[in-house]
This record gives structure tokens, C-alpha cells and sequence, in this order.
């Protein structure tokens, strides 16, 4: 089977940067963190909790979409951490590509924002979290739901063992 794309979806606080880079390191593939590709208008919005709109999202898909693209336009996977909230973000972020595959991280509000509480040095605010769970358009089967409440480890490897056949390597 070919290379893949996994993206590691879910509110601010799921863990998404967290799991995301522990599977790429399990996996030995690149690691994204889409967060990385915001706009300085963007991250200065987030920061000051404002959350953001489909407008202001618009180009951001398109850069991690494009991302994406080039890495499996090389043949190569990659992990990815990126929010995806609504399906439509999903659609887009496929691109149609069957072997763009999400990981939905699925949390109670309470241990979100506790999570939030205790993070520091990132700029989404923890005021974004009501706004994303608002936005959140649960993925029905288009993505693989894992209990975000575990620990790390164990969501690898549950996600691991989940993944239809180990993709090739970059």
C-alpha cells in the first residue's frame, strides 16, 4: 500500500500536537503541526481570543492541503496536526485523496479546559474552546474516534494497530 497521511484532528486541548508527534516518531515519518502555517493575523487573532472564521481559515487549509500534497506527491507520509473541525475542512484537506486518513481526539469540556489551564506558551487562548466545540462537526466515518482521556502511549498504539496496513516509509 502507499504512503498516507494522518491527521491528528480535534479542539484546542485534545492533544493533537502531543499525539501527533509521538505517532510520527513511532511511525519514523515527518511531523507537521499545522498550527505552524497560520498567519501572523491569525495567531494575533487567536491570541487574543477571538476565534477564527471560515475567511480566516480559507488559506490556511490551502497551505496545509498543499503540504499535504507535496508529500504524497513524493510517495512519502506524514503525520499531521491540524484542528478539522467542520467536514467541509475535512473534504478540502483530502483533497479527495483516499489515503488522507483522520484521528479525531475526543475529550469531555472538563478535561479540555483543564488542559488549557496548564498550557503555556501557545498562542490559541483558552477562551477559543467553547468556540471550537460550537464549531466542531463530529466526523461520523470518516475519521477514527479515539478517547483523547488515555495515555499517550496507548493511543499510539491504538491508533497504530487501527491503521488499515503500514503504509510505506518515507
Amino acid at each position: 500500500m502507499g504512503p498516507f497521511a494522518v491527521i491528528v484532528m480535534g479542539v484546542t486541548g485534545a492533544g493533537k500536537t502531543t499525539i501527533g508527534q509521538a505517532l510520527a516518531r513511532r511511525l519514523s515519518w515527518p511531523f507537521l503541526d499545522a498550527d505552524d502555517l497560520h498567519s501572523a493575523a491569525n495567531v494575533a487573532k487567536m491570541k487574543r481570543g477571538e476565534p477564527l472564521t471560515d475567511a480566516d481559515r480559507g488559506p490556511w487549509l490551502d497551505a496545509v492541503r498543499a503540504r499535504i500534497a507535496d508529500v504524497l506527491g513524493r510517495n512519502t507520509s506524514i503525520v499531521v496536526a491540524c484542528s478539522a473541525l467542520k467536514h467541509a475542512y475535512r473534504d478540502h484537506l483530502a483533497g479527495g485523496d483516499t489515503r488522507v486518513l483522520f484521528v479525531h481526539l475526543d475529550a469531555p469540556r472538563d478535561v479540555l479546559a483543564a488542559r488549557l489551564a496548564s498550557r503555556r506558551a501557545h498562542f490559541a487562548a483558552p477562551s477559543l474552546l467553547d468556540s471550537q466545540l460550537a464549531s466542531l462537526e463530529p466526523p461520523g466515518d470518516d475519521a477514527l474516534v479515539v478517547d483523547a482521556t488515555r495515555p499517550p502511549d496507548e493511543i499510539v498504539a491504538g491508533i497504530v494497530a487501527r491503521l488499515p496496513a503500514t503504509p510505506s516509509r518515507p
